[in-house]
């Protein structure tokens, strides 16, 4: 049996009818949904000790509203992999993205008070980016870039731990009567300015428009944030937006590496950034 078959056996257990749908995500993570359940293997590169303490914080009365609770509180295991078990939610739509309701959200988040989740592991967010520059491929002159990029960056400074989410996008929201957050694999303590380092690396790389920054940026600091100062927010967000600048081109790299293609447009735009981080004037090699 295979492990998608497996997934779908479990969703059954807790109440899954219908077809099964496998939902594209990072190559290795499986998520299987049967109906009304969503069953995810998680990454075999992640620490499962760490799953459990992440699981229970989402569970936790203290972010009814903010984050999806799971269907089973307790991580399973299943071929070896270890497994969390979720209601489902509608995705986002690309067309129509609740940029406001993120960062709402996101505010929230950050808000939580550490003591009523109990420990949590670190935030996986900043060691996302060491991780993505490791698994390129090859030594050619986009590579070097972005390596040189990479080692361009200075050290985060310390700012005090709060629950931070490790790897928002507008992937990590589902709809189910409202919109929560999902995704408790990067969860933890650390500085809230990484949950908005992905958008401001969108943002300074030219992909996401001013429009659109400056609304998810004011609905954040108008629901009082405490990830940035609102007299100067890029104070906090350069060297976070610079990191997730790297990981997204580095991603890239490896993406177009494994489909034996040239990277896509998008994909050259976070090349050039990484570029303009070490100080090239066209940002190319």
């Amino acid at each position: 049996m295979s492990l998608t078959e497996e997934l779908a056996g479990v969703a059954a257990a807790y109440g899954g009818t219908g077809e099964i749908a496998v939902h594209p995500t990072r190559t290795d993570v499986v998520v299987v949904r049967k109906g009304e359940v969503v069953v995810k293997a998680h990454s075999e590169r992640d620490d499962p000790l760490l799953l459990p303490a992440r699981l229970r914080a989402a569970g936790a009365a203290a972010l009814s509203g903010i984050m999806l609770a799971p269907l089973e509180p307790e991580m399973l295991t299943v071929s070896g992999r270890a497994v969390t078990v979720w209601p489902a939610g509608t995705t986002v739509d690309p067309d129509t993205a609740p940029w406001e309701e993120g960062a709402r959200l996101l505010a929230r988040l950050h808000a939580v008070p550490l003591p009523t989740l109990g420990p949590l592991p670190e935030a996986g967010g900043p060691a996302r980016a060491a991780r993505a520059v490791r698994r390129m491929p090859g030594d050619g002159p986009v590579e070097q870039l972005v390596r040189r990029a990479f080692a361009s960056l200075p050290e985060p400074e310390p700012h005090p731990g709060l629950l931070t989410h490790g790897d928002w996008h507008l992937g990590q929201l589902v709809w189910r009567e409202r919109w929560l957050l999902i995704d408790i694999d990067d969860v933890g303590v650390g500085d809230p300015a990484w949950d908005l380092a992905r958008p401001a690396a969108w943002f300074a790389a030219g992909l996401l428009a001013t429009p659109i920054w400056e609304r998810f940026l004011g609905a954040y600091l108008a629901s009082g944030g405490p990830a940035l100062d609102p007299s100067d927010p890029w104070a906090r967000l350069d060297v976070p937006a610079r990191a997730l600048t790297v990981q997204l081109a580095a991603v890239a790299v490896v993406n177009a590496a494994r489909d034996g293609r040239e990277l896509d447009e998008v994909e050259h735009s976070l090349i050039e950034a990484c570029g303009r981080i070490v100080g090239l004037p066209q940002g190319l090699p």
